[in-house]
């Protein structure tokens, strides 16, 4: 089991120095050491950015707010987190059971920091009511690379990531209540691929796929995670 925070508030990362990722009241923070080029679907701020921190953030079930972007830099401000330089998630989901993944690479060491919440588990490419507005369940998966990515290589990260959350979830038998269908995530899942970029590690992966060491470490990874923080979501 990798789930710090259902017995502490602090988790210090073995692999990466001064990554710190923290439980608090209302979120998970994640305070990194220098700033990381991201690439993200994340509320705010979405796309690539440059981030050094990185907040999940707890709402109710009933959030239904319009303006999801405005709460997001609003409560920034109130953490005194710079919104211009974090990147803000919501979730549902218990933050306590929270799974986070260490691996070494070759070249490159990566984190990933998984909460899930299936409540509005879905399958793509089923016809459903569908709406504009934000709502929260969320499967919120957090990759972080030290080391070099290509922005394509980024996005391929995304795919894999994506591929491996999918398996674990039908790993588990989470279904489509509406079809009864094996889900392919839920309807408002959210990623952050993020990367250091440190020339020290001497390459630039230019591709993040299954059959790249770092691909395999990626859905390994996001893969496990996402089996754990699925698995456990109604214990206590």
């Amino acid at each position: 089991m990798s789930q710090p925070f259902r017995s502490k508030e602090l988790f210090e990362s073995g692999l990466w120095p001064e990554l710190r990722i923290r439980l608090k009241e209302d979120r998970i923070e994640t305070a990194l050491p220098q700033p990381l080029l991201a690439l993200s679907s994340a509320v705010h701020p979405g796309g690539f950015s440059f981030a050094d921190r990185i907040v999940n953030w707890k709402v109710p079930l009933s959030y239904r707010c319009e303006h999801p972007v405005q709460d997001i830099i609003s409560q920034c401000e109130a953490w005194r987190c710079d919104p211009n330089r974090t990147i803000g998630l919501i979730t549902a989901a218990k933050l306590t059971h929270a799974s986070i993944q260490e691996a070494e690479g070759d070249r490159f060491n990566m984190l990933c920091c998984v909460t899930s919440g299936t409540r509005n588990a879905a399958r793509a490419g089923m016809p459903r009511p569908a709406f504009p507005a934000y709502a929260p369940g969320t499967i919120n998966t957090v990759v972080l690379i030290d080391g070099q990515l290509t922005h394509s290589a980024m996005v391929n990260a995304v795919i894999t990531a994506t591929e491996a959350k999918t398996a674990a979830l039908q790993q588990l038998g989470i279904v489509e209540r509406a079809s009864g269908l094996p889900a392919t995530g839920t309807t408002t899942d959210a990623i952050v691929i993020g990367v250091s970029g440190r020339p020290e590690w001497g390459v630039c992966h230019e591709y993040a796929g299954a059959a790249t060491s770092i691909g395999c470490l990626i859905g390994e990874a996001v893969y496990a995670a996402v089996l754990e923080a699925t698995r456990t979501q109604q214990e206590e």
